[in-house]
């Protein structure tokens, strides 16, 4: 087994915000290769944001950007279950993130079970239509794929975080829940953005 240097360890650590014995143990798990140890951890990171996204989140932050051209502004609220780490400076950048993330990549909700079910039915009926003349099952199976793709462009955590499109929002998220072993959730957002169409001038809908 390779050695793991201790420049390696802190390097891992530097990456992902694990703790140092895990670093080493993902390290020493992954023969010493980054890249790999860095793959152990987030598959770690998302079991333990599994276990922990039962538990109570009622802490956290309501946080703002808005665009330097006064353009888009955006609000979110994010929930962590303590107050210690609503002031922390990992979770703080991390709201900062999500902000930035919702004003570039402009989501319609947080997840897809917040999608109006009559509207993913429309979409179906349309991907139906453009694959007409094949077996139905193959018809199904592509109009599936079309539907999750769909979704990742609608959902927030569906979409690919913009600072790292390898990650999935959500895949960010799992990542900050094992850094800070608490539970984070993103309640809501509202997005806006000077001269956007509004269906009979009505208030932009909160996605929650």
């Amino acid at each position: 087994m390779a050695e793991i240097s201790p420049a390696l360890v802190k390097q891992l650590r530097e990456k992902t915000n694990a703790g140092m014995m895990d670093c080493k143990r993902a390290l020493d798990e992954a023969g010493g290769d980054l890249t790999k140890a860095e793959e152990v951890l987030r598959k770690k990171g998302m079991a333990g944001a599994s276990k922990k996204a039962s538990r109570a989140a009622r802490e956290g932050v309501v946080a703002s950007y808005i665009h330097l051209q006064g353009k888009v502004g955006v609000l979110v609220e994010i929930n962590c279950e303590t107050d210690f780490v609503a002031k922390n400076e990992i979770f703080r950048e991390f709201v900062k993130d999500i902000t930035l993330h919702v004003a570039a990549a402009n989501p319609t909700c947080v997840s897809r079970e917040q999608v109006d079910p009559a509207l993913i039915e429309r979409e179906r009926d349309i991907y139906r239509a453009q694959v007409q003349g094949k077996p139905a099952n193959i018809v199904e199976k592509i109009v599936d794929g079309k539907v999750d793709k769909f979704y990742s462009t609608v959902c927030l955590l569906e979409q690919a975080f913009i600072k790292n499109p390898d990650l999935t929002v959500k895949d960010y998220v799992n990542s900050k829940i094992a850094a800070l072993g608490e539970n984070i959730i993103i309640r809501r957002f509202v997005r806006y953005m000077v001269g956007e169409e509004l269906a009979g001038d009505a208030a932009p809908v909160v996605a929650e």
